[in-house]
């Protein structure tokens, strides 16, 4: 996997967040800016 710096364009990768529907990176570019938020513990238990 390549290095990421400040200031770089964030590589395009697809997350599931419905039954059935993608989302891509790259379909929010050229609009405003895109928080993510990873919680690695969110939905298990304990």
């Amino acid at each position: 996997m390549a290095e990421i710096n400040v200031g770089d364009v964030a590589p395009d990768f697809k997350l599931t967040c419905a039954p059935g529907k993608e989302l891509s990176l790259g379909e929010f570019r050229g609009q405003k800016n895109v928080v993510l938020a990873f919680f690695p513990l969110a939905f298990t238990p304990g």
